[in-house]
């Protein structure tokens, strides 16, 4: 007797999850499978293809796995294939995705079947259905709300909930959670940039940069640039000065339980100085072999002297040049030799004698040690303007409440900002007042070698401490004429006091500091 082979019914297993966690432990996945598959053995369904979406929200809907599904079913619509999940949630989590891939199902000629509920194509199955995909939708709603809490909640505690910042990681918190920690040598990579930038030593964007840029440890694109864009939020990123500011959360200058590597009062410091135009600005265009381009101004316009190379017979010849039409030393090249002699010239006349140098020095410690012996004193000082801020404070909330324009409103608010960055930083001051003062030697080492013999600094040192020197030796740009060399020097407020001390006139103050001199000394 004959028998005749029966076909078994082609069936796809879809599974999803949404947490990026979940498919890297294994969570999830697997047991969805192992459901549908038992469930498919149990209506002798043969098995032949499984989807899975990973790390993909149930409110989408073109996931990567779902659209390639579709596209098979589509491929297999004379099969009738049989769709198997493992629940509702697994296909969408909100009711009007449920419903259009539930017709992308059927347009490709295919059933949804699962082993937690039945899909039926009558009218009280499809009411079921969909108030189960409401229910689910609801879900999702009520999980992500208590999400944002627990986060919300997380950061008004101090602590930073979104992936780590260049300059920090992630350890194991003893309240629980993460913390962010210093990440070596990132963290005092971008601790030097950001204290170079608020003192001045960088003055541009640019230097902030190249900086970056000259760090090996320091992360860069395929072509180790580091772009302005990321250089613009390592500057703007209060995280790290210490505090947490989430607008969507409402939540400004948190403190957070993370290190600072910089100060709230250079954070603000930086962001004043964004927008100011860089005396000595460093240019995309500026080598080792035009180290003053852009410092060195035409005494005719007062407009910064251009430089280039001029090919000659048997080599390049160095030029700096006034390109302003109306000037009178328009069109006129001044040689690269003849100006940076001149230059280096000027900064040998800028070296002070050797015992002025160390007098000079003597007095800069006796005025650093009388600044830093003094702490409990300023710190008293800085409590009671602490106190004053937190009272002005309250009297601009009061106001606040009571105002009735919205112009007020807005005044107040400004004021009310200002007063609390205030009290931020007065707070800082504060707690700086019991901390250890850096050694002397330390701090100044490079600064005093500069103002020693600014000379030798500048002849040793690449471009970078070159433009450094500019800025701390000289207040503005320097003005050069073709026939007279240099004129009148802005030199810096260290240099004059070298100076007069030289000429035993200076304006500083002496070693009895400023009270008046008491009975019997």
């Amino acid at each position: 007797m004959s028998t005749r082979s029966k076909v078994r019914q082609q069936a796809v297993v879809y599974c999803r999850v949404s947490s990026v966690k979940q498919v890297t432990e294994g969570q999830g996945l697997q047991s969805q499978e192992k459901m549908c598959r038992e469930f498919a053995r149990i209506k002798s369904y043969e098995v032949v293809k499984s989807f899975h979406d990973k790390g993909q929200s149930g409110k989408l809907m073109n996931r990567p796995q779902m659209k390639t599904m579709l596209e098979y079913l589509h491929a297999h619509r004379d099969d009738n294939v049989v769709v198997i999940i493992d629940s509702i949630d697994r296909l969408a989590r909100d009711l009007e995705t449920h419903l259009n891939l539930r017709a992308a199902i059927r347009d490709a000629g295919a059933t949804l079947e699962s082993p937690s509920m039945e899909f039926g194509e009558d009218s009280d199955s499809k009411m079921i259905e969909q108030i189960m995909a409401v229910v689910v939708g609801n879900q999702r709603e009520k999980n992500a709300e208590r999400t944002a809490r627990r986060q919300r909640a997380r950061v008004m505690n101090g602590f930073w909930i979104a992936p780590a910042p260049v300059g920090y990681k992630y350890v194991k918190a003893k309240e629980g959670g993460k913390v962010l920690v210093r990440d070596e040598p990132l963290a005092s990579i971008v601790q030097a940039a950001l204290e170079n930038f608020a003192s001045g030593y960088f003055e541009t964007q640019t230097e902030v940069k190249q900086f970056l840029e000259a760090q090996a440890a320091y992360p860069k694109d395929n072509k180790g640039c580091v772009h302005y864009q990321r250089v613009n939020d390592l500057l703007t990123r209060p995280l790290y000065a210490g505090r947490i500011t989430m607008p969507k959360w409402n939540i400004y200058n948190q403190l957070a339980k993370h290190e600072a590597l910089i100060s709230y009062e250079a954070f603000q410091t930086i962001q004043s100085r964004l927008n100011v135009q860089a005396k000595a600005p460093s240019r995309k265009d500026l080598r080792d072999d035009f180290p003053m381009r852009g410092f060195i101004t035409c005494c005719g316009c007062g407009k910064p002297l251009t430089s280039g190379w001029s090919k000659g017979r048997n080599k390049h010849y160095g030029y700096y040049h006034c390109h302003r039409k109306g000037c009178s030393h328009y069109g006129v090249s001044i040689k690269k030799e003849q100006l940076e002699s001149d230059f280096e010239k000027l900064l040998m006349n800028l070296s002070p004698p050797r015992d002025v140098a160390v007098a000079a020095l003597a007095m800069f410690r006796k005025l650093w040690d009388g600044l830093t012996s003094d702490q409990e004193q300023q710190k008293e000082v800085l409590v009671s303007e602490l106190a004053q801020v937190e009272k002005d404070t309250e009297k601009l909330l009061d106001r606040l409440v009571k105002a009735e324009s919205e112009l007020a409103v807005s005044r107040y608010e400004r004021s009310i900002k200002e007063m609390e960055e205030s009290r931020i930083v007065l707070e800082e001051k504060i707690a700086n007042c019991d901390t250890i003062v850096p050694d002397f030697d330390e701090s100044f080492r490079t600064a005093y070698q500069l103002l020693e013999n600014p000379h030798k600094y500048w002849t040793y040192n690449d471009i970078s401490h070159k433009r450094t020197a500019l800025r701390l030796v000289f207040t503005e740009r320097i003005p050069y004429c073709p026939d007279e060399g240099f004129r009148t020097i802005p030199v810096a407020l260290p240099i004059r006091v070298l100076e007069g001390l030289e000429d035993g006139q200076s304006d500083m103050v002496g070693p009895l500091g400023l009270e008046p001199r008491t009975k019997g000394l």
